[in-house]
């Protein structure tokens, strides 16, 4: 059975401003989307789902779905803030989406395969897909509990316009996730890649090739009734509910699941050299290099 391909669209970049999941930056006006639905084609996926808010659903479609027609099946689903579990109720003021692995959840009626979940706005590039997609499509029929995440160099993930945000890994001596944390502060500082720790101190991640999350995760269906479960204890918790922003992340779930002993998820190293427009000032960068592979032959000057 072919993967899946889940893309996470319903946000929109605070820092970078607009729907920039529908920014034009190849030579036709390809959206960073669009290369990473180019490789996971390549990498033999077989369907798309995209999560995004109902209210730019007609826009959504008629700039990016009209163009996988005849390519790829594509379904959408909406994440919508009073898409609770039976019992909960939105509170009064929230207007920010309930996280990245709430979105997920959106995909439980439409996924019933191996799917593998990223982010609209990052460019991944194809030895990403083709690690995370053979993974996937090796799993026996009805694996459950074993997962993976591609695992990004660190050095291969900065922004020259800022700090970034990165997921850091470690493994164990099978080469499975033991622990994530999320450091919101990443760049390099006197020429060694540092974190911003609790105090405000500049503290090294510990070299260019430590492993970090870029929400590039494979998981098989199992993962959605865990994830509502974990959800209603998410949403007990007095301090998430009082707190208007507070949101339910992929890397919250699977670090349950790992320190639970339920589930494993292999680190897949890739050489890929991460790109996206974390800063407005990003995006030139980001068009210059997309030209480059487009010159290169790596994709064709219209992808679709």
């Amino acid at each position: 059975m072919k993967p899946t391909l889940f893309l996470l669209a319903a946000g929109m970049g605070s820092r970078y401003g607009g729907l920039k999941q529908l920014d034009g930056l190849g030579p036709n006006g390809e959206t960073i989307m669009d290369y990473s639905i180019y490789d996971a084609i390549q990498a033999g996926f077989g369907k798309l789902v995209f999560v995004i808010r109902k209210d730019f659903e007609q826009e959504f479609r008629d700039k990016i779905i009209s163009k996988y027609e005849g390519h790829i099946p594509c379904e959408l689903v909406f994440q919508a803030l009073d898409a609770l579990p039976e019992g909960f109720t939105c509170p009064e003021g929230r207007e920010k989406p309930w996280g990245t692995n709430h979105a997920v959840m959106m995909g439980k009626d439409a996924i019933k395969e191996p799917f593998c979940v990223i982010n609209c706005d990052d460019f991944y590039n194809r030895d990403a897909f083709m690690a995370i997609g053979k993974f996937l499509s090796e799993l026996p029929e009805g694996a459950t509990n074993q997962y993976a995440m591609v695992g990004f160099r660190i050095g291969n993930t900065l922004s020259e316009n800022g700090s970034v945000a990165r997921g850091v890994c470690a493994k164990d001596e099978k080469g499975n996730l033991s622990a994530i944390v999320e450091r919101t502060e990443i760049m390099k500082v006197d020429g060694e890649i540092c974190y911003k720790d609790e105090n405000g101190n500049w503290t090294p991640v510990g070299g260019e090739n430590t492993p970090v999350s870029m929400n590039m995760w494979g998981f098989t269906p199992d993962y959605f009734a865990y994830s509502e479960e974990f959800f209603k204890t998410f949403l007990s918790n007095p301090k998430n509910m009082e707190n208007l922003k507070s949101e339910f992340f992929i890397p919250l779930m699977v670090d349950k699941l790992i320190n639970d002993g339920t589930a494993t998820v292999k680190i897949l190293d890739t050489t890929s050299k991460w790109f996206g427009v974390t800063y407005a000032a990003d995006r030139e960068g980001v068009v210059a290099r997309i030209k480059a592979l487009v010159d290169e032959g790596v994709y064709p000057a219209k992808l679709f």
